[in-house]
């Protein structure tokens, strides 16, 4: 009998918002950043986006953004802040904006992890809406502490370097799909960012 051999095209790289080589965020999917950076984080990935940003947090929260602050990464007039009053409303907020694909960007504050199922949620609302739009939005959760979401694409931990000179962050990947913990001194933010590894036991400082 013969045998059919079947032939598979090399699969091809997913499209991903990567400020950095190092630092790459699979488009149409959620991802998580925790630390007390995580803010900067965001901010960073915002700046790489070039594009309108919804900024979602509850209204019971901690306060919002200073425009200051957000200068140095982007026009504090491309961000459209949604405050819901309801818990419940924050995610709902955020996959409508995701299912619409009418930005690149979808944060979300969050006061702690979300569960499973509103992660699956999210993850479907951006694949919708990079498949209506034709613009593959991305989807980022900012949690406390150490995170913590199940089924996000990935999850990212970032802190001020107390033990540099210079202005530094200490950023670690602590989770993804297709890439091991890595841990790295983060510098030169935004506009001439440079990562020195710091080995994969993906320590937090």
């Amino acid at each position: 009998m013969a045998t059919h051999l079947l032939k598979r095209a090399p699969s091809r790289p997913a499209d991903a918002l990567s400020p950095l080589p190092e630092v790459a965020l699979i488009l149409a999917r959620l991802h998580e950043a925790c630390g007390p950076a995580r803010y900067s984080f965001a901010l960073w990935l915002a700046h790489q986006a070039k594009g309108p940003l919804f900024w979602i947090a509850p209204d019971w929260g901690a306060a919002p953004l200073h425009p200051a602050g957000m200068a140095p990464f982007l026009n504090p007039g491309s961000v459209t802040f949604v405050s819901p009053r309801r818990p419940e409303e924050v995610l709902w907020t955020m996959e409508e904006v995701l299912r619409a694909g009418t930005v690149p960007l979808v944060v979300a504050d969050l006061p702690g992890p979300p569960a499973l199922t509103p992660v699956r949620r999210l993850h479907l609302a951006a694949e919708t809406g990079a498949k209506a739009s034709g613009m593959a939005p991305l989807g980022l959760i900012l949690t406390p502490g150490e995170g913590g979401a199940q089924g996000i694409e990935s999850r990212w931990h970032m802190a001020q370097d107390h033990r540099a000179n210079t202005d530094a962050w200490s950023l670690t990947r602590l989770r993804a799909r297709n890439a091991p913990p890595q841990s790295w001194q983060l510098t030169g933010l935004p506009h001439a960012p440079k990562l020195t590894s710091r080995g994969s036991d993906a320590e937090i400082a």
